[in-house]
């Protein structure tokens, strides 16, 4: 069978012809070298020229990457080696290295080396460490030399391919070559070695249309590939695949198995000649310079063919070679998260076929490798050849000795390795353009996914989507459905309805994913996550995948969680739960471990089934430093309580308390944390259940004056508010402590505020309306602290009074308000009149005509009350004149009668009395004319 490989065509980028290229290690960057004397840089993801070097104007016909110093070295045909910083486009370093055209430059892996060959028959040796001083010189060339190259086995030595028609081997330190390869009847242009372990080969490519493939050991030729119709420019082994290009200036790369030298493949894309072709270790990634730009293919799956059993035995493939080695035994206590394992690599046999993929049954006792169009079935212990046949894909199935191959595009076979006679092959309605393993066989054909029993091929459900690959859980109840930009998560009912749908009505579920055919309940949509899966394992009822953003994530009930950011691509193997480690290896087989323990996963499944039993039971295995993490999924899962009951993060307690409204674990939290957005939340939430002392105490601490003068005014709290007003004063808050003394109507307090402020303007203003018994200090103080006109410019009130309208009724106003001021109560509002709404100088003086009012009525009843009393006394007298009969006295008589004595007496004290109302009156006369002259 002819070796599969899927090429695809990942970059075009036209320009001036190419004479050389070259892949960053790293970065996804393309290095083109062009005829026009131009370095161009693209990015191979984005397809964009990324950077441009103006070499010179001449060819430059070689370009590399030194990725360790961030150079460019450059060669052309000016005879000089430029070095440019790639990130800063400055030229470190240039010097002329040849007398003629530089045809090549190579770099040493580890040394800070190069090599550059010219058309001036030398090789020579520089070391930029050493300011670029040339360290060697190889002669014995006698043309042109093409190209050299470093062995990768053997960096000390190299290869040089020249136009004088022979291939030289050479060592650092020597300067005649240790040998040469004749074979080629016209000049050799290009060389390149073999990567793997197990031929010491050299291919090269000549003016005769020829590729010729060397045993450097031996010495010898051992294959010659023919088939070019023009000059062969370019001849490359690739490093992870078992294939050779060659290219020519015939406009054709050709690709052929380097076991079987068979020609697979030819490609042409109409650019004219080829002139360069380059691979890179660890990648599927090919460049091809031609006349008229460069493009940038890839060959096969990214994926390496890995395969992990449940035990932590590892198989993998390197071209053709089975290589083996066990996670078991190995103490993972001090090993890091992301750092490489290193493990103790067991060489295997030789596989018949380049595997393509590599899986374990079920079991872990056998192993498959599948590729071109075969598959062989190993015992995973001893690598021993059990079965084989024709398969484009293979798959195994949950029983362990089942499988099933797709033989073609409508045809999938069924076998079972203890019945080998009994296999089932059937053709797929909707096609098989790929198949998926699991409880029942999926096969995808055109846009939708179709799912059939392993029993009797009977089709169990049918879904539109396009589904590049299929992951089920351990339980067979869970299965991700991964597409090209997401993937959906849902839940398989093994006991669906025996009854299937008898026509195709399609029922389209809310995730916009249409389910056909089949069982309608077979299977119930749970989620789509947008994310793209490159790899996945399901532990229990999480699913940990890696994503095309090169994140090991883990998805579970609804929620992402990630795990780690990788530096590069890498693809899952499998997990452990004995280590609590999930393992990866990238894609040149170095096996790297994160950390995800057990018992989490084991939880948060045991949350999703809703088995809080068993959740409670794996709680306490679970470290400390991993319960807030378990505990916010618990509170996206909505089990805020378990939640609270999990967490050991003060600021999460804090968070889940609140929202679950208890009083008091967040007042006792906020005690331990003590800070002012705490307090303030107390606040809210003790004011939402009516608990205002606990809220005017939280919002003390929490220093929110605002927010106490709401609830102090709210509540009609005057002490509160008297209280808010010399917190905020002590604290600064003017502006809060001044509205605090106007509503408790301490207007002293206010103008003290002012004058504290240095407010003086404001203060003045403020006392012309509310305090004119200050109005003369304060405004003496702001002239005082102005000088020249503008002090002059500030009239007192008793300077000019004029100036001042009513100011002698406003002081009597203020006099007034003070004396009549009486306590004022929330509840009396209604009844109350507003003091804006009054006017305090018409309410005076009414006042006093009220009170002149009352003093002039008390005259009048005190001056009747003495006439009716004189009135009395006079009538008294008249009384006892006329009814008395009293003997005339003696004329020597001189003692008087007892009715005279008495009415002396009164009447002394009626005059006496009469003399103080005369005052009395006398002074109301007075203030009654004063006030008639004020008015």
């Amino acid at each position: 069978m002819p070796l599969r490989l899927d090429i695809r065509r990942e970059l075009t980028a036209r320009s001036e012809r190419v004479k050389s290229v070259d892949l960053h290690p790293t970065e996804p960057w393309l290095l083109c070298s062009l005829y026009s004397g131009q370095v161009h840089i693209w990015n191979t993801t984005s397809s964009t020229l990324i950077k441009n070097f103006e070499v010179c104007d001449l060819p430059v016909r070689a370009a590399k990457f030194v990725p360790r110093k961030n150079w460019v070295v450059s060669g052309s045909d000016d005879m000089h080696v430029r070095v440019f910083n790639y990130n800063t486009l400055e030229r470190q370093h240039a010097f002329e290295a040849h007398s003629d055209y530089i045809r090549c430059i190579a770099v040493h892996p580890s040394q800070p080396f190069i090599l550059t060959s010219s058309d001036d028959m030398l090789i020579k040796l520089w070391d930029w460490e050493k300011k670029w001083q040339c360290q060697q010189v190889f002669e014995g060339h006698t043309h042109y030399v093409m190209q050299v190259v470093f062995n990768r086995k053997d960096a000390n030595t190299f290869c040089s391919a020249s136009l004088d028609r022979t291939l030289k081997v050479w060592q650092l330190g020597s300067n005649q070559p240790n040998f040469t390869l004749e074979g080629h009847e016209k000049g050799v242009n290009c060389v390149d070695y073999y990567s793997g372990g197990d031929k010491p080969y050299l291919i090269s490519g000549a003016d005769d249309r020829l590729v010729k493939i060397w045993d450097y050991q031996n010495k010898t030729c051992v294959q010659t590939l023919d088939g070019h119709s023009q000059n062969v420019t370019a001849v490359c082994y690739h490093p992870e695949k078992p294939i050779i290009m060659s290219g020519s200036e015939d406009g054709s790369l050709r690709i052929w198995h380097s076991n079987t030298y068979r020609l697979e493949d030819t490609l042409t894309y109409n650019l004219e000649r080829v002139w360069c072709v380059q691979a890179m270790k660890g990648s599927n990634s090919v460049a091809i310079g031609y006349d008229e730009g460069t493009i940038l293919i890839k060959m096969g799956k990214d994926e390496p063919a890995v395969t992990m059993d449940a035990k932590g035995k590892i198989i993998w493939s390197r071209n053709s070679e089975l290589c083996h080695t066990s996670l078991q035994g190995l103490d993972f206590s001090t090993v890091r998260d992301g750092e490489r394992i290193v493990l103790p690599v067991k060489d295997g046999s030789a596989a018949e076929i380049f595997p393509q993929t590599l899986q374990h049954n079920a079991n872990g006792r056998f192993v498959v490798a599948c590729g071109d169009g075969e598959y062989i079935i190993y015992t995973s212990m001893a690598l021993r050849n059990k079965a084989f046949g024709s398969a484009l894909e293979f798959i195994w199935s949950y029983n362990a000795a089942e499988f099933a191959v797709r033989e073609s595009s409508q045809t999938v076979k069924i076998h079972n390795m203890n019945k080998p006679k009994d296999a089932k092959s059937f053709k797929p309605e909707f096609g098989a353009d790929q198949i998926f393993t699991g409880p029942i066989l999926g096969v995808r054909g055109g846009d939708s996914l179709a799912f059939y029993s392993w029993e009797d091929q009977s089709l169990v459900r049918r879904i539109e989507i396009d589904a590049k690959q299929v992951f089920w859980s351990e339980n067979h109840d869970l299965v991700a459905l991964c597409s090209d930009d997401s993937f959906y998560v849902l839940k398989y009912n093994a006991e669906h309805s025996q009854e299937p749908d008898e026509v195709s009505s399609p029922f389209k579920c809310s995730l916009l994913i249409n389910f056909q055919d089949g069982f309608p309940d077979a299977f119930e949509v749970l989620g789509e996550i947008e994310e793209t899966v490159k790899t996945g394992v399901w532990v229990g009822d999480c699913f940990i995948f890696t994503n095309a953003l090169n994140r090991l994530n883990y998805y579970v009930g609804g929620e992402i969680v990630t795990v780690a950011h990788l530096e590069k691509p890498l693809y899952l193997l499998g997990y452990l739960p004995d280590v609590n480690r999930v393992f990866l290896a990238d894609a040149e087989l170095n096996v790297i471990s994160y950390n995800v323990e057990l018992s989490i996963l084991q939880y948060q499944t045991a949350v999703m089934r809703q088995d809080f039993d068993t959740a409670n039971e794996v709680l306490p295995s679970i470290p400390k430093s991993a319960r807030p993490r378990v505990a916010h999924f618990l509170e996206k899962q909505g089990f805020k309580k378990q939640a609270l009951a999990v967490t050991t993060d003060p600021e999460h307690q804090f968070d889940l308390a609140l929202q679950l409204g208890e009083l008091d674990k967040v007042v006792e939290i906020a005690k331990e944390i003590d800070s002012v957005e705490k307090w303030r939340s107390v606040a809210d939430l003790a004011t939402k259940n009516c608990e205002l002392k606990l809220a005017s105490e939280a919002l003390r601490k929490a220093k929110d004056h605002g927010g106490l003068l709401l609830l102090a005014t709210s509540a009609g709290d005057s002490q509160a508010v008297t209280n808010l007003a010399n917190d905020a004063e002590a604290e600064g808050k003017f502006n809060v402590a001044f509205l605090s003394h106007m509503l408790t109507g301490n207007l002293t307090a206010c103008l003290n505020l002012l004058l504290a402020a240095n407010r003086l303007p404001e203060a003045a203003m403020f006392c012309r309306t509310y305090l004119p018994s200050e109005a003369q200090r304060v405004t003496t103080m702001w002239k005082e602290s102005l000088s020249g006109k503008h002090a002059e410019a500030i009239a007192e009130p008793e300077k000019y009074p004029n100036l001042f309208g009513e100011y002698e009724d406003s002081l009597r106003a203020e006099k007034f308000y003070n004396e009549n001021k009486t306590r004022e109560f929330a509840s009396e509002y209604p009844e109350m009149t507003a003091v804006t709404e009054r006017d305090l100088i018409e309410e005076s003086i009414g006042m006093e005509s009220e009170d002149e009012e009352v003093a002039g009525s008390e005259d009048i009843e005190e001056n009747e009350e003495i006439d009716a009393e004189e009135e009395e006394i006079e009538d008294s007298n008249d009384a006892a004149d006329s009814d008395a009969k009293v003997p005339e006295a003696s004329e020597s008589s001189n003692q008087a009668s007892p009715a005279e004595i008495i009415s002396d007496s009164e009447v002394a004290a009626l005059e006496a009395e009469l003399d103080c109302i005369d005052v009395n009156e006398d002074d109301v006369d007075d203030l009654d004319s004063e006030d008639l002259d004020f008015e």
